[in-house]
């Protein structure tokens, strides 16, 4: 089939990937409302150290303790992203944020907190729309890891674990995404693919005869034809 051809049944049909696209435009602009101001949304980071004293009144001569220790640091940063993301931690949080006054479910603390890890230093960070009570957020869940860390990793056996604050919480403005600049464009852009996918789709089904090649592939041999008034 020629390009000719493909723009001819394009050019029949050309109302349906408009219209398509131009529903499609409209139903999106009242969903996203691109004109209104997003709210703003703020994210804290801090970063903490994670380490266990070397264990006292051992035999150095059989093992050294200090290697020890710094091997069990490293597994406990291994669960200490974990623990960051239960259930438990986020309710312990919250709990201390109910102390101050505010509330803030635990399952919507243990959705917006993220954790990275570099050797033993632990990067936590947490989103949210209030810059002072993310604050809050994060500062609760510095404090309940410091005090209570033992209690996380009581398993192991590491009395002597503790984390450390050594830096943060830092807090920034996030800005927006690169979804919500091209959502709009590429909601449109397919609508109009979709509207010229069913162009051809009803050309397919369509049983009329318009050109002599469609007489002939039925079998009909063509004697003349009839130009068109012009």
């Amino acid at each position: 089939m020629e390009l000719r051809e493909y723009w001819a049944i394009l050019r029949r049909r050309w109302w349906l990937p408009v219209a398509l696209a131009v529903l499609v435009g409209v139903l999106s602009l009242l969903q996203l409302q691109p004109w209104q101001p997003a709210a703003p949304s703020y994210t804290a980071s801090l970063r903490m150290l994670v380490g266990v004293l070397p264990a006292a009144e051992q035999d150095v001569t059989a093992y050294d303790p200090r290697y020890y220790a710094w091997l069990t640091s490293e597994y406990l940063v291994d669960d200490f992203t974990e623990v960051v993301r239960s259930q438990l931690f986020a309710a312990h949080v919250s709990a201390r944020l109910q102390a101050q006054n505010i509330t803030v479910p635990p399952g919507v603390i243990q959705a917006s907190a993220a954790t990275g890890k570099l050797h033993r230093i632990i990067t936590l960070s947490f989103t949210w729309g209030d810059a002072a009570q993310l604050e809050a957020i994060a500062r609760a869940a510095a404090e309940e890891l410091a005090q209570n860390t033992p209690f996380y990793f009581q398993q192991l056996g590491t009395e002597n674990a503790g984390v450390t604050l050594i830096d943060g919480p830092t807090i920034g403005v996030v800005g927006g995404g690169v979804r919500e600049q091209v959502e709009l464009p590429l909601r449109v852009l397919l609508a109009l693919l979709v509207g010229v996918g069913l162009v051809f789709l009803m050309h397919y089904l369509d049983n009329a005869v318009r050109t002599e090649r469609d007489l002939e592939a039925s079998g009909i041999r063509v004697l003349g034809t009839i130009p068109k008034k012009r």
